[in-house]
């Protein structure tokens, strides 16, 4: 499948896609009724490499979990072949893969600052050699991870001929040296010498290698002391030599051989603190350009900025928010405006990003306003105060967009999930749940004014218009919420993790 603008035009011309039937395909770690969830197992990071093959959790207590796809190696043929003739009956299939201890508990002891393990992302890095490379952060350090599969070594026998061996009935007693007990004072005195033909129960063994692998992760590299704030952002470069972290007001240029040195690209940082306005909160390379990349806000704005301008990138390209509807400023107006996560499509046409109420898709090439809008949590808005009550205001939903543009997707409450049609005409917009049932609380919305992604008519497309329910009429549960979620880069696949359950869904 090709993303952008190839994928528009032909939805344009033939119509929109039909809605997707979206359907449950496995769950690793599911909870039995009742079951209290551990705090370290709770998922914080979920990506699929960029085959689609490999996809990579991370969670509170610093662990980094693998899974596999193993419905492409069970059939023969290729990948192309096998998705010609039984796409229709079959579905991805993962399976786990190795798991690993990525980030442990610190302790800053300059500012008594405790550092927790938490993976805050996972991104992959290019293979090689047969072997996996991604990067892992906390809140303040970064680690490059090589995930091999390694032959086993294993003693196969022992130097001395079983057949030759003095048969006793207790074997003499031997102390640390592997000498008789009643021997070991002639061995320690001066004039002590070997027996002639050397001593025939000297134990050697043969160590082989087996056909048997383990595997193996290694951590290569550690980039560590280049963030005084949390670092929320980690993004490879489409060159496959650097990648960039952010923090709440810096972003760093890294280069992947070098661990200790980093270039400052971003800094936000008043000379003054007490006149700071504004945060980073997601920063993104493009997919294609290396020298491009985006920064979203607390503000609920986003920066496009090229490296090539300078070294110090304060001045952006472009600069993407929406005005302000007047009359409508209140007290939780630049709280609910500041972006939470941001996506490049593939070919890096647009950007989507998350607030707390809504989905933005943005036309890098139009700088006016986002080109659609679609309502997430605009029913939740009388309940903003109870919402700031107990913090689930400044909860950070992550976003998604489909490898060919045509959808995208984010989580909310009560472990649901959104999808939407981003094809002109497409009015498709399933609300589901993380659950063996998904479609259990689809909701289709009625007919509403379409649009391409590529056209200047700008939609705001809605989701579960109920004030404070579920689909269902359930008021919602705000201690389960869908924060991660990734889609497959190739298929309609969605990963997604609810507490330390991770569900996989096809279509």
């Amino acid at each position: 499948m090709n993303g952008g603008d190839a994928a528009s035009s032909s939805a344009a011309t033939s119509g929109p896609p039909p809605s997707l039937d979206w359907r449950f395909s496995q769950v690793f770690g599911e909870r039995t009724a009742g079951e209290e969830v551990q705090e370290v197992d709770i998922i914080s990071a979920i990506e699929f490499d960029k085959s689609g093959d490999h996809l990579a959790t991370g969670d509170r207590g610093g662990r980094v979990v693998l899974f596999e796809r193993t419905d492409t190696r069970d059939h023969g043929g290729s990948r192309r072949d096998l998705e010609q003739t039984d796409y229709a009956v079959r579905h991805p299939e993962f399976r786990y893969k190795t798991e690993f201890q990525s980030h442990e508990p610190e302790f800053d002891y300059l500012k008594s600052l405790e550092i927790e393990e938490k993976i805050n992302k996972i991104r992959w890095c290019q293979p090689a050699n047969g072997a996996l490379f991604l990067l892992s952060t906390n809140d303040k350090t970064i680690k490059y991870w090589k995930v091999q599969e390694k032959k086993i070594k294993k003693i196969s026998e022992m130097n001395i001929d079983p057949s030759k061996a003095e048969s006793s009935s207790s074997p003499p007693q031997l102390v640390a040296n592997g000498l008789p007990a009643d021997k070991a004072q002639g061995y320690l005195s001066n004039d002590f010498s070997f027996p002639p033909g050397g001593i025939p129960s000297l134990r050697l063994p043969v160590v082989v290698t087996s056909q048997e692998t383990n595997l193996v992760a290694r951590c290569r590299r550690v980039y560590a002391h280049a963030h005084d704030y949390h670092i929320n952002s980690i993004s490879n470069s489409s060159d496959g030599e650097t990648f960039i972290s952010a923090d709440d007001l810096r972003v760093n240029l890294w280069n992947l051989e070098i661990s200790n040195q980093s270039f400052n690209i971003v800094d936000v940082k008043p000379t003054n603190m007490e006149d700071l306005t504004e945060v980073i909160t997601s920063a993104e390379f493009h997919p294609i350009h290396c020298n491009m990349l985006a920064y979203s806000s607390s503000k609920g704005s986003i920066r496009l900025i090229d490296m090539r301008q300078s070294a110090l990138c304060d001045s952006h390209t472009k600069l993407f928010e929406e005005p302000e509807a007047p009359g409508s400023r209140s007290f939780f107006t630049e709280i609910i405006a500041s972006i939470s996560d941001i996506k490049f499509s593939k070919d890096g046409r647009y950007i989507l990003s998350r607030d707390y109420m809504t989905l933005k898709l943005w036309d890098i090439n139009m700088d006016s306003g986002p080109v659609a809008s679609y309502q997430v949590h605009e029913h939740l808005r009388p309940r903003l105060c109870d919402l700031y009550e107990n913090d689930s205001i400044f909860d950070k939903f992550e976003c998604c967009l489909s490898g060919d543009g045509l959808r995208v997707a984010t989580g909310s409450y009560s472990n649901l999930f959104r999808v939407f049609g981003a094809s002109q005409g497409s009015t498709e917009a399933a609300t589901l749940e993380a659950s063996k049932n998904p479609m259990r609380r689809k909701i289709q919305t009625p007919a509403r004014p379409s649009r391409s992604i590529g056209s200047m008519t700008r939609v705001v497309r809605r989701g579960s218009e109920s004030p404070g329910t579920e689909a269902n009429g359930n008021a919602y549960d705000f201690t389960t919420k869908l924060l991660h979620m990734a889609w497959h880069p190739t298929e309609n696949s969605i990963a997604c993790a609810a507490a330390n359950s991770l569900y996989m869904y096809y279509a």
